[in-house]
């Protein structure tokens, strides 16, 4: 396999560069070498969310045909981020070997890598190069590699095509164009006008986050040290999803949405607009779609103008209990080559981390949306690297979620939730 062969290439026989146990700042570095690394070969499970994974069947069929001493048993986690992460959490704090190989929402990696979880990866085992920057900066924490990127996103603007054409208005670009078409036309039609994910959850600091970043503010400084919510640009954000909750044009059952809620209304022809990631495309293209051959994808909208999406995606981490952590690699290799990549793309719509997947023409012909959703990404802010990133996105969520189900004030809702968020910094 490369993955081995690139091992004894680098190391010239030597030791591989894959630490067992070892966190950031503990100064352990338990290696495995070559021969050690070779033996630890045999069954793996793979553990991931179980949305979006369309692509799956196949290429797990693809891995274990040719390798039937090595079966990958696929661990289908919860839906949605938050659950996935506790039932990660609860297995990995009592040193279990349940779970080889991890799919890892990108903001779990300094977590996980913190608490000794997950064990670091040489750069030199894979083409990091030729995938996206911003997707290879998620899975680094402290100067080193601990996961490999595996599909990227960012948040898109889904919009009904045929009943915006019928309508001679294009997509809107701006917050102002968004209500107007969300209030007035959807319902001629008897549709909800918009909706993203608003329930209190990771779902909803990110669409949270989007609206105050396409109103040119954020919430803490690149570096997670420095809150920095207390702006005019974050009150215009909430201003802008209150507004849309009072005037209607954002459905109230938008506040109970999820990932799949939302992706479920808008297949169902239920919504004229829709936030969400890539992956809903598969879905809304789909037969049994309502809305097949009627939609269309663009970027987020912002005040002025194109807004600004929150970088998305999941890595694949090994878990430093694995018992076959050489299996672990190589199954990691597999579904992170282009051959992959490209499958996981066409089968799930879910966004590669390679770059050269967005300029191929036969794939941009099927799904037109590659260009902007490559500028999308290359354009988007990551979210904070900090261990705690958990407990930080629960203080946004459910602070946001009351002021949206209640009708806070944005001005003092922003005041109030920057002093939770300066709290719990200076706690951390």
């Amino acid at each position: 396999m490369r993955a081995l062969s690139g091992l004894i290439a680098a190391v010239g026989l030597g030791v591989a560069t894959l630490a067992v146990g070892c966190t950031p700042g503990s100064g352990a570095n338990t290696t495995i070498t070559v021969a050690s690394l070779s033996s630890s070969k045999g069954p793996i499970t793979f553990a991931t969310g179980a949305l979006g994974t369309g692509y799956l069947p196949a290429l797990l069929r693809q891995w274990n045909d040719a390798h039937p001493r090595q079966h990958v048993t696929l661990i289908l986690l919860p839906n949605e981020s938050d659950d996935q992460h506790a039932q990660l959490v609860a297995n990995l704090q009592t040193h279990s070997s349940r779970y080889d190989v991890m799919s890892l929402d990108v903001i779990w990696t300094a977590e996980f890598a913190t608490n000794g979880w997950i064990v670091p990866l040489s750069p030199r085992l894979f083409p990091l190069r030729d995938f996206l920057l911003p997707a290879v900066a998620t899975a680094r924490y402290a100067g080193k590699l601990f996961a490999v990127p595996f599909v990227s996103n960012a948040g898109l603007l889904y919009y009904r095509t045929d009943i915006l054409n019928a309508a001679h208005v294009g997509p809107p670009r701006t917050w102002d164009q968004l209500a107007r078409l969300a209030s007035t036309l959807a319902p001629r039609y008897h549709l909800a006008g918009y909706a993203g994910q608003l329930a209190p959850y990771e779902g909803l600091t990110v669409n949270f986050a989007e609206a105050v970043q396409s109103a040119g503010g954020s919430i803490l400084s690149p570096d997670g040290t420095t809150v920095r919510l207390d702006s005019r640009q974050a009150r215009q954000g909430l201003q802008f999803l209150l507004d849309g909750l009072k005037a209607g044009w954002i459905p109230r059952a938008a506040l109970r949405y999820d990932e799949a809620a939302s992706a479920t209304a808008f297949v169902r022809g239920k919504l004229l607009f829709l936030r969400n990631w890539p992956y809903v495309y598969a879905q809304a293209a789909a037969r049994h779609s309502a809305v097949a051959g009627k939609f269309g994808v663009t970027a987020l909208p912002g005040p002025d103008g194109p807004g600004s999406a929150v970088l998305g995606g999941s890595n694949l981490a090994i878990s430093a209990y694995s018992r076959h952590q050489g299996t672990a690699l190589a199954f990691i290799e597999f579904l992170t080559g282009l051959p992959s990549e490209r499958r996981v793309l066409v089968d799930a719509s879910q966004p590669p981390v390679w770059t050269n997947i967005y300029s191929d023409r036969a794939l941009i012909r099927r799904f037109p949306y590659l260009p902007t959703l490559k500028k999308a990404i290359l354009g988007t802010r990551p979210r904070p690297q900090i261990p705690s990133y958990g407990q930080f996105s629960l203080i946004i969520s459910s602070t946001i979620h009351q002021a949206l189900q209640l009708d806070w004030a944005a001005g003092p809702t922003i005041t109030r939730l920057t002093n939770q968020l300066r709290t719990f910094v200076r706690s951390g």
